[in-house]
């Protein structure tokens, strides 16, 4: 992993928090899955980004995610399994959790990226990827062929600065 600034990996954990809704699977959670969320779509496994910016900034963590655009948790992970962060979403909610952090609330899942990252992710085209489906994203192509082996990448061109996402699932 490239040694970021910390506003720079800060950016770099909201964007990978809005690619997916998690709880976190190991003893350092941050916090404890509903059984709302227990219920709710689950992918798991491990994805790098990409922002082709000035300096190229990049990450990687595992991943475990529930949910849907609408309502969902996300934990990211640090390559020895701790807890990174916990973003967690709901209609005119979105709260990110990181390690050692206090909380902060936007009022959207799309406001948390926007503030962030100075642009948008397509959060319900990525749910469709997640399960294989074409899903269209203004800006973003996604190679979905090798989806039944677990696999996915997906490409931004425009708007600048390019950036790319891979996902590795662990259960297809």
């Amino acid at each position: 992993m490239i040694p970021l600034g910390a506003p720079m990996r800060l950016g770099l954990w909201l964007l990978l928090a809005c690619l997916f809704t998690v709880l976190a699977g190991c003893a350092s959670r941050l916090r404890a899955p509903s059984a709302e969320a227990a219920e709710l779509p689950r992918w798991s496994g491990r994805l790098a980004v990409r922002v082709d910016s000035e300096p190229r900034q990049s990450v990687s963590a595992g991943f475990e995610l529930r949910g849907s655009p609408e309502r969902g948790e996300l934990a990211l992970f640090t390559p020895v399994g701790s807890t990174a962060a916990v973003l967690s979403w709901a209609p005119g909610l979105a709260v990110l959790r990181e390690s050692g952090g206090e909380p902060r609330g936007f009022p959207s899942l799309e406001a948390l990226i926007t503030h962030a990252l100075g642009t948008q992710v397509p959060v319900e085209t990525l749910f469709d990827w997640l399960r294989g489906r074409p899903g269209q994203a203004e800006g973003w192509q996604a190679d979905l062929s090798r989806h039944a082996e677990g696999r996915l990448v997906a490409r931004r061109d425009s708007p600048a600065p390019p950036a790319e996402l891979r996902i590795v699932l662990e259960t297809p």
